[in-house]
């Protein structure tokens, strides 16, 4: 199977919209109806897609089918005078079909990653699963024990979560 790996563009936000529910679906019992939710998730990201400020995107194209997705959020850090580089990211939604996994999910983690090294920023945070663990220590990352977090309680509606 031949899989080109390229930047998403708006209109790719329906299908991409179907494979985040697939992913999430897949992990747990849905809150939303389906329909509902592609409706959504496509909208939000057709405007993302659009604007390309803070969230950008990634697709494994086969044969006109996209297969697989990864997306990247960017944060401005405030300014400082020490020479430290002043964006963050945010990495998250690695997905491809179980048909098209084989080094797919590789190329698109390496294509965030490379367009992070040409933005300048400075570190790319995740939360991974279990099974992903491996896939991203054989591309750099690490454990950090230099930072908090604090998860908040979980909100009832549907449109608060990820």
């Amino acid at each position: 199977m031949s899989v080109a790996v390229r930047p998403a563009v708006p209109e790719d936000a329906a299908a991409l919209a179907a494979l985040r529910w697939e992913f999430r679906a897949g992990r747990a019992a849905p809150t939303e109806d389906r329909e509902a939710f592609l409706e959504r998730c496509a909208a939000w990201m057709r405007t993302e897609l659009a604007t390309c400020v803070s969230w950008r995107a990634w697709v494994a194209d086969s044969a006109g089918e996209i297969v697989g997705q990864a997306w990247l959020h960017t944060m401005q850090k405030v300014p400082n005078p020490i020479g430290e580089r002043e964006r963050h990211a945010y990495f998250s939604n690695l997905y491809v079909k179980p048909s098209a996994r084989g080094g797919v999910g590789v190329r698109l983690l390496r294509a965030a990653i490379e367009w992070c090294e040409a933005a300048g920023v400075d570190t790319i945070v995740l939360w991974p699963t279990p099974r992903s663990r491996p896939l991203y220590v054989r591309h750099g990352f690490t454990d950090r024990v230099d930072f908090f977090a604090l998860q908040l309680p979980r909100s009832t509606t549907a449109a608060d979560g990820e």
